[in-house]
């Protein structure tokens, strides 16, 4: 396989702990594996090894490339999420979790997924929207499963609650490949309230407590 170059160096992956009804989205999970590793992306995802979230990190896995899962002490259990492959970081909780995500990643792509997915998704979405990060955020709109979400953002737009520059934060294909060119060519938008640097002191500071947490 001859790898394509990437800005990147790490692709955080949200989706869902369900594989869900259709083959599509299991041939998605698969495919975006597929393009990491073309790519020589690694992968940093929420850990375990069920649904969307097992296909993804095992697909990459089983291919050479480094996988980092992000799991919450509470999770761990395998009866819960199964077993995660490669490295395994845990975290305090769900809160610590998104942030460590967003620590180690170069962009965000979202899979096919639930509330979990959502509400990951929609918080990089709204830490862009800030200024807190200017990673690239993408939707992997799997046979249009987010058509709607979509046309509920350009509804916010038009009635004046998302600015029409924050809505390109986001990023949506139909497929892999498509979707990390877009995201590879992705511009940030700089109209953030929040200064970057605060925020990078912030995550430090949650880390080292954390780190003396579990030292104890």
């Amino acid at each position: 396989m001859i790898a394509k170059s990437s800005r990147f160096r790490r692709v955080c992956v949200f989706c869902g702990s369900s594989i869900g009804k259709r083959n599509c989205y299991r041939d998605a999970a698969l495919e975006l594996g597929q393009e990491l590793l073309s790519r020589r992306l690694d992968l940093v995802y929420g850990g375990g090894s069920i649904g969307l979230m097992g296909l993804v990190s095992q697909e990459v896995h089983r291919g050479g490339g480094h996988v980092l899962g992000i799991i919450p002490k509470t999770l761990m259990s395998k009866e819960i999420t199964g077993e995660t492959v490669g490295e395994v970081r845990a975290v305090a909780d769900m809160h610590q979790r998104k942030a460590e995500m967003a620590r180690y990643s170069d962009c965000f792509i979202a899979l096919p997924g639930g509330y979990g997915t959502l509400e990951e998704l929609l918080e990089v979405i709204t830490w862009a929207q800030l200024g807190i990060h200017d990673k690239p955020v993408g939707l992997l709109n799997v046979e249009g499963y987010y058509n709607y979400l979509l046309s509920f953002i350009d509804k916010a737009v038009d009635d004046g609650f998302i600015k029409p520059s924050q809505r390109h934060i986001i990023v949506s294909a139909p497929n892999a490949t498509e979707l990390i060119q877009k995201l590879e060519e992705y511009v940030p938008v700089h109209d953030g309230v929040v200064s970057k640097a605060k925020w990078e002191a912030e995550q430090v500071e949650l880390n080292t407590s954390w780190q003396t947490h579990i030292a104890r």
